[in-house]
């Protein structure tokens, strides 16, 4: 039986030559980058070529990228790491409902710290409006974090618009973009960010690495105490082999971002058409017109979450409820509650999300086979 993976936005496998451009890195430049000799300078030249790479990707500069373990390390360096540093400007924090886990559980942290943390609604779209931001905004705001593209649901939100409002005031504006980045054209100067997060494992990069942007100028307090390495903001010695990695997988998805985007809305048509042919009653959750094009989330009135994935597996369909780092709970999803109140629509979601690796065949087999498993478990 051939398994097909349509849960690339938990993560996805490592491009063959993204494989390729970090084994010089294990092999024989493998030097530490901060050592001043040949085989030191070899490991910092690669680091450094991915960090002016990977920083004009989104039109920021070199000193701005500090390369951390992931998006969550990022998210965390961003939020806690500036709150902390600013305490004496305000206490006041803003995020919205339905972010990442790397995000939410960070204002949880500041919020035992002695911070206060507003959580904005969402609509049944899972869009927060930049309006309903502006309106919490106080004197004593000192950053707001609203992700690019939700995870779950595909929901694009609208950060340049947030970007603009937080313009004429004194908080900075942090942005989760993990599950945008290579997928959305991202310009951190037109969206007015002062931090952004990315992760390589969702850009068929290798896992255990990250970056986060830090508009220059700002200060914040590290997470880890140690050397002088990213300029005294995160210590550690790098990985430059992930880091070159990194690099190639992003020289990868920028060059292909055109072509994946319709590739993949081809699949997300390809999906809701068979389940339309085979009779089979859904209901798409997240906006229907800003979306990632490589997120789908479904519900299927009546359903199981639990059986409905357990049967895809023996089908050989790999999909999931939600978040991959929420694995294993069995409580509804906390983007799907706050966009609906109805928890039965989030006992019976599933998530399918495309990438690298994939055909027509494998979507449209795929397909045909949630359309019997639903009909099956529906009797």
């Amino acid at each position: 039986m051939k398994h097909i993976y349509l849960d690339h936005a938990a993560t996805s496998p490592v491009h063959p030559e993204v494989f390729e451009a970090m084994k010089p890195y294990y092999e024989t430049k493998f030097g530490n980058p901060s050592s001043i000799h040949h085989f030191g300078r070899e490991a910092r030249r690669g680091l450094d070529e991915a960090r002016e790479y990977i920083a004009k990707s989104i039109g920021a500069s070199f000193e701005e990228i500090i390369f951390t373990s992931g998006g969550t390390e990022a998210d965390n360096l961003a939020i806690i790491g500036y709150s902390m540093a600013h305490k004496n400007k305000g206490k006041h924090l803003i995020t919205t409902k339905v972010e990442h886990h790397g995000v939410l559980h960070a204002f949880e942290y500041l919020e035992k710290q002695g911070f206060e943390v507003t959580y904005t609604d969402v609509d049944e779209n899972g869009s927060v409006s930049p309006e309903a931001i502006e309106r919490e905004l106080r004197e004593d705001t000192i950053l707001v974090s609203c992700m690019f593209g939700n995870n779950e649901v595909g929901t694009v939100q609208p950060v340049k618009e947030i970007g603009r409002v937080l313009s004429e005031h004194e908080a900075v504006f942090h942005t989760d973009a993990v599950q945008a980045f290579g997928i959305e054209e991202i310009d951190v100067n037109e969206i007015q960010a002062d931090f952004l997060a990315c992760s390589a494992h969702k850009v068929n990069g290798p896992k255990g690495i990250g970056f986060l942007y830090a508009k220059s100028g700002l200060t914040f307090n590290p997470l880890l105490y140690g050397g002088e390495q990213e300029r005294k903001r995160r210590a550690g010695t790098e990985n430059v082999a992930a880091a070159a990695g990194f690099k190639k997988a992003v020289e990868i998805a920028l060059g292909e971002r055109q072509d994946r985007r319709r590739i993949y809305e081809g699949y997300r048509q390809a999906i809701l058409q068979t389940l339309t042919q085979e009779e089979v009653p859904y209901e798409i959750n997240g906006d229907t017109e800003n979306y990632l094009p490589h997120i789908l989330n479904l519900s299927f009135p009546g359903i199981n979450v639990e059986s409905l994935l357990m049967n895809l597996d023996l089908e050989g369909v790999a999909v999931s409820s939600g978040s991959a780092c929420t694995a294993g709970s069995i409580d509804p999803s906390h983007v799907l509650t706050a966009m609906c109140e109805d928890e039965s629509r989030s006992h019976s979601a599933i998530r399918f999300s495309f990438g690298y690796g994939l055909s027509e065949d494998d979507v449209n087999t795929a397909a045909l086979k949630t359309a019997q498993v639903v009909k099956r478990l529906m009797k």
